[in-house]
């Protein structure tokens, strides 16, 4: 199986990031609440999990494994090996995706989640496969990704410059020192249009909106 590079997209070096993750894992504990509210997931459900992080050294990282309270019912997924989570979570399996298809058959699982990798996987047509195929696999679907509108980007911690045009946003990253996040394969923010523009026909899903400071912070596509 090939290796996968892994990118640094919380820019854990940033001398903001501890206390950005303050305020990130907080804000995923209430959009973990609204998932409970909203989808519902019985005891005996199976929950598909994409995207999980190799990284365990942020308090939010895979909090979905750390809060649900029926990890062996979860399949993680991911193009990085997040094997460690069997062993953390007994129960809980893990297979690794390799390509753009998800290595599972239609409608496989009752749940499907997925927090915030939206916007890491590249361009908008690849990130068009990426939602048919969450809703390929789940028959219930609850993604989340930042929204773009939001005044801060929260992968880099700087204020406003996300929202210029995408060539002078990824020159200026690039300038400060963002090199992986200045690349469209590693980070294509959305606001609610983009997203509601890529939702399959039929999928029967609706945006709502996460809020902080008044503002929507995130955007959750729900089935």
């Amino acid at each position: 199986m090939p290796e996968v590079r892994a990118v640094d997209y919380f820019s854990l070096g940033h001398p903001l990031r501890r206390a950005a993750s303050v305020v990130s894992y907080r804000e995923r504990r209430k959009m973990f609440a609204r998932f409970m509210e909203l989808i519902g997931p019985s005891s005996d459900a199976t929950v598909l999990d994409v995207g999980v992080t190799p990284d365990q050294t942020l308090p939010e990282s895979n909090f979905f494994e750390q809060l649900y309270p029926y990890p062996q019912n979860i399949t993680a997924t991911s193009v990085e090996d997040a094997s460690f989570l069997e062993t953390k979570f007994p129960g809980l399996r893990f297979v690794r995706t390799v390509g753009r298809k998800l290595p599972f058959d239609d409608l496989a699982f009752d749940v499907v989640v997925s927090f915030a990798v939206l916007e890491h996987v590249g361009a908008r047509a690849l990130q068009e496969i990426f939602l048919k195929e969450l809703f390929r696999v789940g028959r219930r679907v609850f993604v989340t990704t930042p929204n773009r509108g939001f005044p801060v980007e929260m992968h880099t911690l700087l204020p406003f410059v996300h929202w210029l045009p995408r060539s002078k946003h990824q020159a200026l990253l690039r300038l400060l020192g963002f090199r992986l996040l200045a690349k469209t394969e590693n980070l294509n923010l959305l606001d609610s249009h983009d997203l509601a523009s890529m939702l399959p026909a039929g999928c029967g899903a609706g945006i709502r909106r996460h809020k902080l400071l008044g503002l929507t912070s995130n955007l959750i596509l729900v089935r």
